[in-house]
């Protein structure tokens, strides 16, 4: 496994977890930390023997409460936070990624835990979106799929308005899919993490295409065609015969398509 400065990676079995490992500074990410999750997500990606992640933050009060942002100013499109990346990877990777918020989330961390296919919460995490109480704005990520998530009208109250949620709100409003006790909570993140893992990976893979498709246009729709339907279709006993006529240089055998 690379060492990381700001994760903790940890593998068990087919589950790996990632912990944001940044408890003095609030598990705010910053440029290194968007980077190295990007990275340990497409080692993820590419590990056959993993089939399911689980994302939390060091700590029982932080999950992430979002980006570390140096008060200069650039145009230096550089030095943006990669948080995109992040979310991206997340978003279209397809094997499953389950967020274990252990506390506050808030801001890009809401996103961040929104973004995952799954979210458990501790009894103790609190979701919020802050942005234009301290001048900032989500306008992708942060908006389209928290209105997927909850609603058209509550993602507006709850960018307008900025208001705190428990984990039980949360859980009333669709933003998390269970609440448990805070010591349960990693131990619950990975008992879902393994159920899942005992699925197809295959038609897994395909599912999560085609929830992310739908927002991820060309990309999304490439996702089902390469990654799935092309993989799919490149062990058909058609697929065969095709590339053995161009190799013979003879017409395909259409009796053969089925064999």
């Amino acid at each position: 496994m690379t060492v990381y400065e700001d994760i903790l990676v940890d593998r068990d079995g087919a589950v790996l977890t990632l912990t944001i490992n940044r408890e003095k500074a609030d598990n705010k990410v910053r440029h290194q930390t968007c980077l190295e999750l990007a990275d340990a997500l497409q080692r993820f990606r590419l590990d056959r023997q993993l089939r399911a992640a689980v994302l939390t933050g060091a700590g029982d009060k932080f999950f992430c409460i979002g980006g570390e942002h140096d008060e200069t100013t650039s145009l230096d499109q550089s030095q943006v936070l990669p948080i995109i990346d992040v979310y991206q990877a997340i978003d279209t990777i397809p094997k499953p990624v389950v967020a274990a918020v252990n506390g506050f989330a808030v801001g890009g961390g809401n996103v961040l835990a929104n973004v995952c296919d799954l979210t458990i919460a501790s009894e103790n995490a609190v979701f919020r979106q802050v942005g234009p109480l301290v001048g900032s704005f989500d306008a992708g990520y942060g908006t389209w799929y928290l209105e997927d998530s909850i609603g058209r009208k509550r993602a507006k109250e709850m960018w307008y308005l900025n208001r705190k949620y428990s984990a039980q709100e949360a859980f009333a409003r669709g933003l998390v899919n269970e609440v448990v006790a805070p010591a349960e909570l990693l131990e619950r993140a990975h008992a879902v993490a393994r159920e899942i893992t005992s699925r197809s990976p295959l038609a897994i893979g395909a599912l999560k295409a085609a929830f992310s498709a739908r927002h991820n246009g060309v990309s999304g729709q490439a996702r089902m065609a390469h990654d799935q339907h092309l993989t799919v279709y490149l062990t058909t006993a058609e697929a065969h015969e095709m590339n053995a006529a161009f190799r013979e240089r003879r017409d395909a055998d259409p009796e053969r398509f089925w064999r």
